[in-house]
């Protein structure tokens, strides 16, 4: 299956069933339309973004869609008047041994094996997926700061060696990290990811022939960091999160595209009809998505009008490497 240079992503939105019908029908205008990468993850809509992609799959081939999910936040449901946060905690998590208090950071971000593959399984159940194409560890660099860089990666470690088990067991086909400042600021900043060390640990979980093939970052005009700053340091060689992930032969998947809209205001007046383009999304689209090293541009959409609109940019042809370069100048 060829992926699409686009992703549909599902994270913006109300936890309603409205919402949740717009999802579905957007979702199954995007695979009408050619698109192929479907993103999600369990605490998104609090759960409901999976189901509404798993509405959306049904009568769908599966071999005509990649979707990936991620898992690190507690997936907290709607507020119910007789059971708060707590009692929540207790009664889905702690009491059947999954998570304790103590394995949370922040209040709200969990690691372990036995939770991860808690929550693999609720992904794809709501998903109606036996096998995932790509299981993320979601925002992993929230714990760097907790646990400090050592013990870090060997907890990076236990979750890789987890995601081979789900490999093995036929529940995944691959994984990787999603990440918002991991990749983005550079060593020494708090909240660095080393790919190296990521890559590291993936040997030592699973072999040279480990399943850690992806990663997800932020890109976008306004967030360049993953095309343009050597925040990475391989082989002794300083280079891009995106330089360093092809060097590793990595695909990649970038979030933000357009920047939850924000991005939208920012652009100049005649930007968009300058690259050829109807709508500033469409112009902020194509640059993410043309940047070298980028597989799937992700964007969020949560209604046809938004299909419509972003799909005209997968046909066209990606723009020349130095006339991104030159926008920042």
């Amino acid at each position: 299956m060829e992926l699409s240079s686009l992703g549909l992503g599902t994270y913006l939105g109300a936890a309603s069933d409205v919402a949740d019908a717009a999802y579905a029908e957007a979702a199954r205008a995007f695979a009408e339309a050619g698109g192929t990468v479907f993103d999600t993850a369990a605490n998104y809509r609090g759960g409901r973004s999976e189901r509404a992609l798993g509405l959306a799959f049904k009568g769908l081939p599966r071999g005509s869609f990649f979707v990936s999910t991620k898992a690190g936040y507690l997936p907290m449901p709607e507020a119910h008047p007789e059971e708060g946060p707590r009692a929540w905690f207790h009664r889905v998590l702690e009491a059947p041994g999954i998570l304790s208090v103590e394995d949370l950071v922040d209040g709200c971000h969990a690691m372990t094996p036995r939770y991860l593959a808690h929550q693999l399984d609720i992904s794809r159940e709501a998903l109606g997926i036996e096998t995932l194409d790509l299981f993320h560890l979601h925002n992993p660099e929230q714990q760097l700061a907790h646990l400090g860089v050592r013990p870090f990666y060997a907890m990076i470690t236990r979750a890789f060696e987890a995601c081979e088990g789900f490999v093995a067991a036929g529940k995944i086909r691959a994984y990787g990290v999603a990440t918002w400042n991991g990749f983005r600021v550079p060593p020494g900043q708090e909240g660095h990811l080393s790919l190296a060390r990521l890559l590291e640990a993936a040997e030592s979980a699973g072999g040279k022939n480990h399943h850690f093939r992806w990663i997800q970052l932020p890109l976008n005009l306004a967030m360049p960091e993953a095309f343009l700053a050597p925040t990475q340091l391989l082989g002794g060689t300083a280079m891009t999160a995106l330089a360093a992930a092809q060097a590793s032969g990595l695909s990649v998947q970038t979030s933000a595209s357009i920047m939850q809209a924000r991005i939208l205001r920012q652009l100049p007046e005649g930007f968009a009809e300058a690259m050829g383009l109807q709508t500033p999304a469409q112009a902020a689209l194509q640059f993410t998505r043309s940047c070298p090293g980028v597989t799937t541009a992700l964007c969020g959409m949560g209604r046809v009008a938004h299909v419509a609109e972003n799909v005209a940019v997968m046909g066209l042809p990606k723009l020349d490497p130095v006339a991104l370069e030159s926008l920042f100048r």
